[in-house]
């Protein structure tokens, strides 16, 4: 599984409708912590496939959805769960920590 991309159009439905959790990650071509998430990102996607999707909203392209939402700095990550906002973390951090706060929320890896 790889990471979505979503633009302000498609975020209801692919964030706020989904089925599953969704963690949303708000990002910019221009950001250098973002773009060093973005692998961990990708593995994240791999590993926790069916448990939850990894959605990126690049702010500059859909600027409305990260305005709507209180996004002040970049990376922000949101984690949705049936439509709500389950939990927040900004700025980058390693793919661990990125686990671990999934875990913390009950998303984690199949032992």
């Amino acid at each position: 599984m790889a990471t979505v991309k979503v633009t302000d159009e498609s975020f209801d439905a692919d964030v706020l409708k989904s089925s599953t959790p969704v963690l949303v990650d708000f990002w910019a071509e221009w950001c250098g912590p973002c773009k060093q998430i973005g692998p961990a990102l990708e593995q994240i996607s791999d590993e926790l496939g069916g448990q939850v999707t990894i959605a990126k909203v690049n702010i500059d392209d859909s600027p409305m959805t990260p305005s709507k939402l209180g996004v002040k700095g970049i990376p922000t990550l949101m984690l949705f769960k049936d439509g709500q906002m389950a939990s927040l973390k900004v700025g980058a951090m390693p793919k661990g920590k990125i686990l671990e706060w999934l875990a913390e929320t009950g998303i984690s890896a199949k032992a």
